[in-house]
């Protein structure tokens, strides 16, 4: 076992893993932050999605250790200091964008990570950059919109509504 240390949502936070322990893991298992959501364990589905470092990362891609030292966002972090929801959260809540909600924690830190990138995409930019976040629920078009609401661009009909 090892301790490792980072600073999540912009708080210090550290805890025991062996070299072996998934990010994703240690984010739950260890902090407690379960809004980082494990489905495939093999990079396929992107729900584990969080940023280390400013970048866009699967948690389960990385050991807990590689990130140590290191600054992560996680879906924790993403809502207004008083606790509302933040524009990308509330895009999503307001354009349907979720159905079950699995996918919603990796959707919403891949949009952010999009945004940051890119203020103003088109549908073609998002459907792109979506292409390692799966979604079995909605289809992807909410999902869409929301994202083209939270960059504040109109919000058209998208293709096969």
């Amino acid at each position: 076992m090892m301790k490792v240390t980072m600073t999540v949502n912009g708080k210090s936070m550290s805890g025991d893993a062996e070299g072996r322990t998934l990010l994703s893991t240690f984010l739950r298992e260890e902090l407690g932050l379960t809004g980082t959501h494990i489905g495939c364990d093999t990079s396929q589905c992107g729900a584990c999605t969080v940023h280390v470092n400013g970048k866009q990362v699967k948690s389960c891609t990385m050991f807990a250790a590689e990130a140590d030292g290191a600054e992560v966002a996680t879906i924790e972090g993403q809502a207004n200091a008083d606790g509302s929801l933040n524009v990308i959260q509330q895009a999503f809540q307001d354009h349907h964008g979720l159905q079950c909600g699995f996918c919603t924690p990796g959707m919403v830190m891949a949009a952010a990570s999009l945004l940051e990138q890119n203020p103003k995409p088109t549908e073609a930019d998002i459907r792109h950059h979506l292409e390692g976040n799966i979604c079995r629920c909605t289809g992807y078009h909410n999902i869409v919109k929301a994202i083209l609401a939270a960059s504040g661009q109109e919000v058209p009909a998208v293709a096969a509504e």
